[in-house]
């Protein structure tokens, strides 16, 4: 016989019909709805608390953590003598810095501070500048452009 369509059936076994319990003493399922007799699991919504049985004791004994650590990630501080391994009036980037290896590809922003002595005139864009490091770049000659790219 050709299987067609038509003549598909279920596996032996794999299809059953479904227990209605608690539907009277005739069904074989009635009075206590095969939960056995009295106790937290008989009751209504009687399993549903059971579950976090196990969970007291290593919720007590993990130690509580105080603060929040920032999801976003920090921007890479560099101290402004960095700028003095660039050539004169080259322009420094977050890319250009990524690619010289100074900072991790993965860093979000870059932030130039105030630290060490800056000898060249280097051009800095797009790249977050503290006070004290955007004079000591201005007073060489340099320039701090903060663009936003888009």
């Amino acid at each position: 016989m050709a299987i067609e369509m038509s003549n598909l059936k279920p596996a032996h076994g794999s299809r059953h019909k479904y227990k209605r319990m608690g539907r009277g003493n005739g069904s074989g399922k009635g009075t206590t709805a095969g939960k056995g007799t009295k106790g937290q699991r008989a009751r209504q919504g009687g399993r549903k608390g059971l579950r976090q049985i196990g969970m007291k004791r290593t919720v007590q004994s993990t130690p509580k953590l105080g603060g929040f650590s920032a999801l976003a990630q920090k921007a890479a501080t560099l101290p402004v003598s960095i700028l003095n391994k660039f050539n004169a009036n080259d322009t420094v980037t977050v890319a250009v810095l990524a690619k010289a290896g100074l900072i991790p590809y993965a860093a979000a922003s870059v932030k130039l501070v105030a630290g060490g002595k800056l000898s060249k005139k280097v051009n800095v864009r797009g790249i977050s500048v503290s006070a004290e490091a955007k004079a000591q770049i201005e007073s060489l000659g340099g320039a701090v452009v903060l663009q936003v790219v888009k």
